[in-house]
């Protein structure tokens, strides 16, 4: 009996095999702007490119830290206008031409119901939500440019 009880021990022990080692996520991808004056500034960004993901955007969320931001991705000019609804907390929204060229920043209030778009006869590409200031803290300004090259792939692939 005894025996009998160590064999299927030993059987047990050898059917159970170590956990998989867990992948890392992947870094998120970095989008970087070029000041007029030559200075550089980047910040990581989860792009954000099917219709579901553009509406939740940030809502819910109670932090966001200055080297982080969201990229939402169009796949073709667009005025889809911006709000607050269910987001918590304040966030500069900065709307970026096809060709990368920062067009407009905007601040957004907490839980604002306000649309925020790009001025009238404007239109954009990428939409890019950091920490409300984001641009002002690192100097970046309308005419600036981004390198969107990384993210024309997401644009082409996303829905409308």
């Amino acid at each position: 009996m005894a025996l009998a009880v160590l064999a299927v021990a030993a059987g047990c022990s050898s059917a159970v095999k170590p956990a998989a080692a867990t992948p890392t996520a992947p870094a998120e991808p970095l989008l970087t702007f070029h000041t007029a004056d030559g200075r550089r500034a980047g910040v990581a960004v989860k792009v954000e490119a099917t219709r579901p993901q553009r509406e939740q955007g940030l809502m819910g969320r109670t932090s966001l830290d200055d080297a982080h931001g969201m990229l939402f991705v169009w796949p073709v000019d667009t005025t889809t206008p911006f709000w607050m609804k269910d987001t918590p907390i304040p966030l500069s929204v900065g709307f970026i031409s096809a060709d990368g060229r920062l067009l407009d920043v905007q601040d957004m209030q907490p839980y604002s119901l306000d649309l925020h778009a790009p001025p009238p006869g404007m239109v954009y590409r990428y939409a890019l939500e950091v920490a409300q200031g984001w641009f002002q803290r690192h100097g970046i300004r309308p005419g600036d440019q981004a390198d969107t090259a990384p993210f024309a792939a997401a644009a082409a692939a996303a829905e409308p």
